[in-house]
Parts: structure tokens; C-alpha cells; sequence
């Protein structure tokens, strides 16, 4: 063997080991962080249990190809920044928050994280998280909630099938829920169509906004007090916490109330009639599969809700003496009658 080819074999000898080691070094596997404001810490829970089916649909399951850290923060305001610092530390991937509030939380926690807010707000632009809803710029996108409010017109309208004899609605509102300096007030457009609405049917609107649950018995004493009021409750995270308070005051005021939010059905409500959040986490997951991927969240639109839920709960009505008309039952997506 001459010493060119003896020299070539003993290259080929050492970068060798080199190159089949850098071969069989494990990929990173990906972080996603997951800040859930209110529900249970569950598996069988809906909404973030729709994120973990979206993304096993996706190829992704949690410690394999990809780890997924949840946070939980309870209803409580002030863990919302703690947790995104916590999903920061732990230098993930993408974060996926519920709602506005923890999304502008997280928003002052990191500038260069991806996030995927979900359902975050009447309208993200007002609200200062996105540049625009088309291209979003910046490190969010994701979810809005319902911008425009043509869709509460229909609180008024179910609520007058389930009970025609109703003169009066009162909108119960969170009061803790209010737009920074200089910002418009984004619950203004659901509020003025369920008042056009109600000033169509001929009934009287009433705006009852408080800072507890329990501040509202004076109001909904007065708004019933010859069984002709009905309620509407805007469901903020502070309500969305306390949902069993809020339904046991309805009954409690034997008033017939229909809920934005599905969760108010779990703890006994009448109706409720709004955007699916299962289904806006479940489309979270695609956001942070193309971010995974190599998107860019500004340049990722910010989509609307597109999926709408009508649930009624025959058991609440028979205890309010009211007989759910059938046509109203068949239009509804869930029907609880245990």
C-alpha cells in the first residue's frame, strides 16, 4: 500500500466515528408551554383536551416527538405573568395562552417567544396585541373571539322563545374587565346589538355590571320582581371562575339566563349560545404545528371563530316552570335532559 493511500484510509478511519456520531445525535425535541386560565387541571377537560387530540392529529405526541408543558392558573389574575415568565425559563418553543388577558401577560413577559393566543378578545387590534388581523407582525397570532357583535342579537331573540312572557333583560356585565388608557371598549359592539335587539322586541334593557357575583342580587331582586326578566350573562375569566355562583343566583332570582360561554351549562345553566372554545383550541394546534414548522407567527392571519354552540338544559328550564318549545330544541347542538 502506497503512503497517499494508507494516509486517505486512516482519514477515512477517524472522521469516520465523527460522522456516525453527529448521525445518531437525537433532534431537540420542540417545548410548547400551555397557559389554561380557568379550567381544571384535566385530561378529560374540553378545551385543552381538544388542543392534545388536535395535536396527536398532528404527528405530535407528548414526550416522544414533542413536550408539552401546562400551566394552570385557576382563575387568578396575578399567576398569568408568573407562569408565562416560568414557560420563558424553560426557553419553549411556542407558547398557547387562553384568552386576552393571559396573552397580554404573556405578551409583556416576551417579545420573541412565538404565542398563540386563543380566543384572545373582541378584537386583538384594539386591544394592542396585533398590528393588524391579516398579518398580525410581531410574535402573536392565533384566535379572536367574536369581533362585531351581530351574533348577541340572538341572546335576546332565544331567550324570548324559551320565554315569551319576559319585559325586561338585564346584561350582566364583569366590571373588572375594562380597556387600558386610551383604548375603546371592546365589549361595546355585543352590548349595543343585544340592545337593538331587545328595543326591537319591545322589552327593557338593562346594563348590570359588577365587580362579584353576589353584588348583582339587588339588581336581579328588581329585574324579576313579577317573573317577566330574563338575564344575559358575558362571560369574563373572573365569571368564567365562579360560573356555579353565577347560575345559582339566576335560580336563586328564578330568572331564565342564557350565557356566552358553554362552561356557565356545566354548572347548571339554562342556555348558552356562543363560540366553541374546544374548537378554537383544537385550531391553536395548527398555529404551533406551522410555527414548529418554520412560520413566522406575524405573518400567520388571526382567524375569527367560525364554529357557533347552542346548548339548553331541559332540567334548569322545568325547575324555572318554563317548557323549552321543540323547535327550539331541535336547533340546539346539546340538549342535557338527565
Amino acid at each position: 500500500m502506497n503512503r497517499r493511500a494508507f494516509v486517505t484510509g486512516l482519514g477515512a478511519v477517524l472522521v469516520a466515528p465523527h460522522t456516525v456520531e453527529a448521525q445518531q445525535q437525537p433532534q431537540k425535541i420542540p417545548r410548547i408551554g400551555v397557559i389554561v386560565p380557568v379550567e381544571p387541571e384535566s385530561p378529560t377537560e374540553p378545551n385543552a383536551g381538544a388542543f392534545r387530540d388536535a395535536l396527536r392529529t398532528l404527528g405530535y405526541v407528548d414526550g416522544q416527538n414533542v413536550v408539552v408543558e401546562y400551566r394552570y392558573a385557576h382563575g387568578k389574575e396575578e399567576l398569568y405573568a408568573a407562569l408565562a415568565s416560568e414557560l420563558v425559563n424553560l426557553k419553549v418553543n411556542v407558547m398557547v395562552v387562553g384568552s386576552w388577558q393571559p396573552t397580554v401577560a404573556a405578551k409583556k413577559v416576551t417579545q420573541t417567544i412565538p404565542i398563540v393566543g386563543v380566543g384572545m378578545g373582541t378584537d386583538p387590534v384594539q386591544s394592542g396585541l396585533v398590528a393588524n388581523l391579516r398579518r398580525p407582525g410581531g410574535n402573536i397570532t392565533g384566535s379572536a373571539w367574536v369581533t362585531g357583535g351581530e351574533f348577541a342579537g340572538k341572546w335576546v331573540e332565544l331567550l324570548r322563545e324559551a320565554s315569551p312572557r319576559i319585559a325586561r333583560v338585564g346584561y350582566l356585565l364583569d366590571s373588572r374587565v375594562r380597556p387600558g388608557p386610551g383604548m375603546p371598549d371592546t365589549r361595546t359592539p355585543s352590548l349595543q346589538a343585544a340592545r337593538a335587539a331587545a328595543d326591537t322586541a319591545g322589552l327593557t334593557f338593562h346594563v348590570v355590571e359588577v365587580r362579584e357575583p353576589l353584588d348583582a342580587n339587588k339588581y336581579l331582586s328588581e329585574l324579576n320582581k313579577d317573573r317577566r326578566g330574563a338575564l344575559i350573562v358575558i362571560g369574563s375569566l373572573y365569571f368564567m371562575a365562579r360560573a356555579s355562583d353565577i347560575v345559582n343566583l339566576a335560580a336563586k332570582h328564578r330568572l331564565p339566563a342564557i350565557y356566552s360561554l358553554k362552561v356557565f351549562m356545566d354548572a347548571g345553566g339554562l342556555m348558552s349560545y356562543g363560540p366553541s372554545l374546544a374548537d378554537l383550541w383544537g385550531r391553536a394546534a395548527i398555529y404551533v404545528d406551522k410555527i414548529l414548522k418554520g412560520a413566522k407567527p406575524g405573518d400567520l392571519p388571526v382567524e375569527q371563530p367560525t364554529k357557533f354552540e347552542f346548548a339548553i338544559n331541559v332540567k334548569t328550564a322545568k325547575a324555572l316552570g318554563l317548557t323549552i318549545p321543540p323547535s327550539l330544541l331541535l336547533r340546539a347542538d346539546q340538549v342535557i335532559d338527565p
